[in-house]
């Protein structure tokens, strides 16, 4: 386990920093409340401690459906350009 010191705005990256995995920063420190940002790709999942635990107890889905890759919509990705008329 490697543990750090950051402050504020500070910035930790996952992998290889010419092409990095993901950027965890410390968004805000309020009293003992620390607010971390978590920048990854759509396709790498993140989840509280307590979440993941109840992921993992839960039964896997099966058939078909579960094989399909699960639809993620990026809010942040630009409209894609209208299609022509006629085509």
């Amino acid at each position: 386990m490697l543990v750090i010191t950051r402050r504020e705005g500070e910035e930790v990256v996952i992998g290889d920093p010419r092409n990095p995995i993901g950027v965890v920063r410390i968004a805000s420190i309020r009293g003992d409340r620390v607010r971390i940002a978590f920048d990854f790709p759509r396709h790498v999942q993140v989840h509280r401690k307590e979440v993941a635990e109840e992921i993992k107890t839960e039964p896997a889905p099966q058939g078909v459906l579960a094989k399909l890759p699960a639809l993620k919509i990026d809010p942040h990705a630009e409209e894609p350009p209208a299609a022509a008329e006629g085509t």
